[in-house]
């Protein structure tokens, strides 16, 4: 059974699974994701960071952090998903699913009233699950909004819950 618990962003298991991300993401985009991130992003009330456990085994994470610049359905009260990640061994069995429900109720009950976060065409996966669980697209935001290969999505958060 997965365990979701909050930790820091510098607790050793989230910087495994962060420098895995950051493998992942030179194995399909050539480099590492050097989004700007201060930690403080990821502490409440502006966010929050989780990792996911499998027997005491750090196996899936995610964060979001609010966001006063990005519209989504009307509202800039948003929170943004970042560091989405599932270890390869423990893919498929719907950890990116729950996680990605944990952090859409985190964020709604801190106040967000939309779920906007960024990815890129190098992650088919990671489309098909945000649009299955209810994302739309909507216009490029963010570091890498300049990209042919960004996509952006968003889902509103009030019904969530």
């Amino acid at each position: 059974m997965l365990r979701i618990e909050r930790v820091g962003f510098g607790h050793p298991d989230a910087l495994l699974l962060i420098e895995e991300v950051q493998e992942e993401y030179v194995a399909r985009y050539g480099g590492r994701d050097d989004t700007p991130l201060d930690p403080l992003m990821f502490e409440p009330p502006a966010g929050s960071f989780y990792v996911g456990y499998l027997d005491d085994r750090p196996v899936t994470s995610g964060a979001w952090r609010r966001r006063g610049d990005v519209e989504a359905f009307g509202t800039v009260d948003t929170a943004e998903v970042k560091r989405m990640y599932v270890v390869s061994s423990a893919r498929g069995r719907g950890l990116a699913r729950a996680m990605l429900a944990h952090l859409e109720l985190t964020a709604h009950e801190a106040g967000a009233r939309a779920m906007v976060l960024e990815t890129g065409l190098a992650q088919p996966e990671a489309i098909a699950l945000y649009e299955s669980s209810g994302y739309t697209r909507i216009p490029s935001f963010g570091h890498y909004r300049w990209s042919p290969q960004n996509r952006c999505f968003a889902k509103p958060l009030a019904a969530t819950g």
